[in-house]
């Protein structure tokens, strides 16, 4: 499946926060800072840029995806 290219950062990091048990620490300058417990601790940061680098988006679905153990796609599918 396809990345989107038209991702904004704090859509990222709000589809994050509803879908994938991720909740907002702070931010600090233009990134959002992430964290989840679940299965354990991990911490991410988001740029707050629109759209997105595809780049940057794949490296973080990637992060996301090994933490989580589900696949990229299963992920690109909420947002």
């Amino acid at each position: 499946m396809k990345i989107p290219r038209d991702i904004k950062g704090t859509h990222l990091a709000d589809i994050l926060c509803r879908q994938w048990d991720y909740e907002v620490v702070h931010q600090q300058g233009s990134h959002i800072i992430l964290e989840t417990e679940l299965p354990h601790h991990q911490r991410i940061s988001i740029p707050n840029h629109n759209p997105l680098r595809l780049g940057t988006l794949n490296s973080i679905l990637r992060s996301i995806s090994r933490h989580k153990g589900v696949t990229k796609t299963d992920i690109i599918n909420t947002l």
